[in-house]
């Protein structure tokens, strides 16, 4: 689904406007953005949870030239789904 499809679907289903759809959309993804930049855990009823871990620090190997290469440590977004989503697929 693109952003255009996702924004006439909320447009459809609120009754809200194509325009008003659109900036409640980008709202939405900004104040998300937000929050993971924080660390902030962001949990949606019948969606799920998404947090943010910690990767540690690691070496990994290249298999063409079999090279060591350092990994460095890093923050992800990790998505743990509702069960009322996993029963709807």
């Amino acid at each position: 689904m693109t952003k255009k499809e996702l924004v006439n679907a909320i447009a459809e289903d609120s009754g809200l406007s194509i325009k008003d759809s659109g900036k409640a959309l980008n709202a939405f993804v900004t104040a998300f953005g937000k929050a993971m930049k924080k660390g902030q855990r962001i949990q949606l009823p019948n969606m799920g949870t998404f947090k943010v871990t910690k990767r540690s620090a690691r070496v990994v190997r290249n298999p063409r030239t079999n090279a060591k290469l350092n990994v460095p440590a890093k923050k992800v977004v990790k998505f743990k789904p509702a069960p009322a989503l996993n029963k709807g697929l």
